[in-house]
């Protein structure tokens, strides 16, 4: 489904609802030309995902103390 800008200014809350309860994709479009894209987001979510890059870990209380071991150069 593609709406307009205007369009999709008036009736934010029906297309989020449209995306949110029917998983429906809408673009916006701006003279003619989409511009911006309203999907839904997964359902699960882990946002403390480790990056294998940095070698990050995720820590179970992400405001307790580190232990010794966890400073680097230490």
């Amino acid at each position: 489904m593609t709406v307009n800008v205007h369009e999709a200014k008036t009736t934010l809350s029906k297309l989020l609802q449209k995306v949110e309860e029917e998983g429906e994709h809408i673009r916006i479009a701006r003279n003619g030309k989409p511009v911006a894209e309203l999907i839904p987001l997964s359902k699960k979510r882990n946002v403390l995902k480790p990056n294998p890059k940095l070698k990050a870990r995720c820590l179970d209380d992400p405001m307790a103390p580190l232990d010794p071991e966890d400073w680097p150069g230490l």
